[in-house]
């Protein structure tokens, strides 16, 4: 069907108007420069952050005596897994892990839920006595007793030998606290006044209102408890000295390594080792390097999901004078 001349006309000035706009900005000598070194510097930056992960890798998955030589630097070489499957005939290895992935799942989603709760209760300004409660939550951030004064405040709660010592203690976060509620004091009170004014209870405005809006800070929050919980070694090893069916991941593998370690050295000082254990052993280098990456591999997979909500949360949450 033949076009009208009305038609050929707009046509026309359509592509009038797409050639005019269609100038591209011509970059200046000076653009080019620029560009050029903050690429350079970027990609230098980016490359200094992945190297340390890539190095452990390789040398995870490299021939163990090359290994042990320094010679695996770049690219790895006669590669295998029996490093990873040598881990994994730790004993108790699959129940610390399940011991691990309790008290991240668990600790974390308790503290998420009390930071959120008591984030948005410090926000009103009917709380009785507010200030107070709030101050009283800072200042225990600036007071630390020490490790013997808090391994006999643990024992005196019974709380030693129990998987409740890995979640009570970190329920109540002050730091999480307060990101919770710098980032509350940024919504709009008119959401809140206007769900009041439709009858709707604090606990009602908190859960539709508030909890959905500040899921960039609970997520921020949730990051720092996860990766808290899934690395934490210190409580397994002093609380959990008779309950072996209790011992974290970390706090295996570094009985694991202290094994490996002292098998190595009656090796080196002469003594009897049987061949199997001397042919299932690895050096420390490797191991640590092996074990580096077990402990660091989930947080890995974990972060690039919540980046988006983690950036908005700490800029939105961060302390303002």
């Amino acid at each position: 069907m033949a076009k009208t001349k009305q038609e050929k006309r707009d046509a026309k000035a359509e592509k009038l108007y797409a050639k005019k706009h269609k100038k591209k900005y011509k970059s200046t000598p000076g653009d080019i420069v620029f560009n050029v070194i903050n690429y350079t510097i970027f990609t230098i930056f980016t490359l200094a952050c992945i190297f340390p992960f890539y190095y452990l890798f390789i040398n995870t998955i490299s021939d163990n005596d090359l290994v042990v030589k320094g010679v695996i630097n770049f690219v790895p070489r006669g590669i295998n897994l029996n490093n990873y499957k040598t881990l994994l005939s730790v004993s108790d290895l699959g129940n610390a892990l399940i011991v691990t992935i309790a008290r991240t799942v668990i600790g974390t989603a308790l503290m998420v839920m009390a930071s959120g709760l008591v984030g948005y209760l410090v926000t009103k300004k009917e709380l009785w006595g507010r200030k107070f409660w709030y101050r009283f939550l800072i200042i225990t951030m600036y007071f630390n007793a020490g490790t013997i004064p808090w391994f006999m405040n643990m024992q005196m709660l019974g709380l030693t030998n129990n998987f409740l010592a890995y979640i009570i203690p970190g329920i109540v976060a002050p730091y999480n606290i307060i990101l919770v509620k710098t980032y509350i004091e940024s919504i709009p009170a008119e959401l809140e006044e206007s769900a009041e004014m439709d009858g709707a209870s604090y606990m009602t405005v908190f859960r539709k209102i508030i909890w959905p809006l500040s899921k960039p800070i609970l997520a921020t929050i949730a990051i720092f408890g996860a990766v808290g919980n899934w690395n934490s070694f210190t409580d397994s090893l002093m609380l959990m000295q008779s309950a072996p069916n209790l011992y974290t991941l970390q706090h295996r593998l570094y009985i694991y390594l202290n094994q490996a370690s002292n098998l190595g050295a009656l090796m080196k000082s002469g003594g009897v080792v049987s061949d199997a254990a001397i042919k299932s052993a690895m050096s420390g280098k490797v191991i640590k390097y092996t074990i580096s990456m077990v402990t660091v591999i989930p947080i890995l997979l974990v972060y690039p999901f919540m980046q988006r909500y983690f950036e908005e949360g700490i800029m939105l949450g961060a302390v303002k004078g």
